[in-house]
């Protein structure tokens, strides 16, 4: 019961995330070099308040339920922990897009508006990565060769016993 519920707040907040992280990007390609002020000061407000209060919050939401994920299901594997790292380079696309919404404030109408392209290729690579990771839950062998899972019978440099 607790599983399927915390499951279901982690793809609800995912969801959300992931379209506010396609969206901000392409609101932020809307804003036009010299626009009237009105319009400016609207699609900023907009930006600032989709990330800072449904974005955001869902990201935090989304993270904790996952990580609660991990403990409940013991999902200790090497696709989890390569997802991790696929979740972490979407963590810092979004904080990416946060600073791309704070130089639109920031510059007050002389804001000139990238392409979305270059912000959302990553994106969308990093949550198909994501998909694939869990939905497919793959048998990864480790990254590591082969030479480094064998002892090789040599005495620790140091007197200590680990533990």
């Amino acid at each position: 019961m607790i599983l399927s519920l915390v499951k279901a707040i982690h793809i609800a907040a995912l969801i959300i995330w992931c379209a506010g992280l396609v969206g901000l990007p392409l609101m932020l390609s809307k804003h036009e070099i010299g626009e009237n002020q009105a319009s400016y000061s609207q699609l900023r407000l907009l930006t600032h308040r989709a990330y800072s209060y449904f974005v955001t919050p869902a990201a935090i939401i989304a993270i904790a339920a996952g990580t609660a994920l991990i403990f409940i299901a013991s999902a200790f594997t090497l696709w989890m922990f390569v997802k991790l790292l696929a979740v972490g380079v979407l963590v810092s696309l979004h904080a990416w897009i946060g600073h791309l919404v704070v130089l639109m404030s920031e510059r007050r109408g002389r804001y000139a508006p990238r392409s979305a392209l270059p912000t959302l290729l990553p994106i969308m690579i990093a949550m198909v990565a994501i998909l694939f990771l869990v939905l497919g839950k793959p048998a990864l062998e480790s990254f590591a060769p082969a030479w480094l899972a064998r002892p090789l019978g040599h005495e620790l440099p140091v007197d200590e016993t680990p533990i």
